[in-house]
C-alpha cells in the first residue's frame, strides 16, 4: 500500500521520492512496452481515442443496421460456398433471406439496404458447380 504524504512535505518531492524508490526496487522494469516509444505519438489527437482503442481491443464495430446486414449477407454467401451439404446451403440462404425480407418490410434508419433476397436455386447451383467442378 502507498504511504500517505506527511504533513509539511510538498507533494512534488513526496511523489518524486516514491518514484525514485520504486525505480530502485525495479517496480518499473517489467512493464509492458518498457524501452519502447509510446504508441500514437505521431497521430493527431482524437477525443474518442479511448473508445476506438477499446472497440479495437474487444473486436467491436458499430455499423448502421443496413450496413451490418450487408456484411452478414456477404458472410452468409461465403459460408454457403463452403457448406458441407446442399441442405446446409439452403438453410444458410433461407436465414439470411428472412433477415433481408424483414429489413425490406421495416427499413431501419440509415443508408438504404440495396439488397434483395438471394435466389436459393442459383446459390445451390453455384455451390454444386464449385463442388463438382462442372
Amino acid at each position: 500500500m502507498t504511504e500517505r504524504k506527511p504533513p509539511g512535505v510538498s507533494f512534488e518531492s513526496f511523489a518524486d521520492k516514491q518514484i525514485r524508490e520504486a525505480e530502485a526496487r525495479g517496480d518499473f522494469a517489467d512493464l509492458p512496452g518498457f524501452g519502447k516509444p509510446l504508441p500514437g505519438l505521431d497521430v493527431p489527437y482524437d477525443e474518442e481515442w479511448w473508445i476506438k482503442r477499446k472497440m479495437a481491443r474487444e473486436h467491436l464495430s458499430v455499423l448502421p443496421p443496413t450496413l451490418a446486414l450487408r456484411k452478414e449477407a456477404e458472410d452468409a454467401l461465403a459460408a454457403a460456398e463452403h457448406a458441407a451439404s446442399e441442405s446446409q446451403v439452403r438453410r444458410i440462404i433461407a436465414e439470411i433471406n428472412e433477415r433481408i425480407r424483414e429489413n425490406l418490410r421495416r427499413p431501419p434508419s440509415g443508408p438504404p439496404l440495396g439488397l434483395t433476397p438471394f435466389d436459393p436455386e442459383a446459390v445451390v447451383r453455384d455451390w454444386r458447380e464449385r463442388r463438382h467442378g462442372a
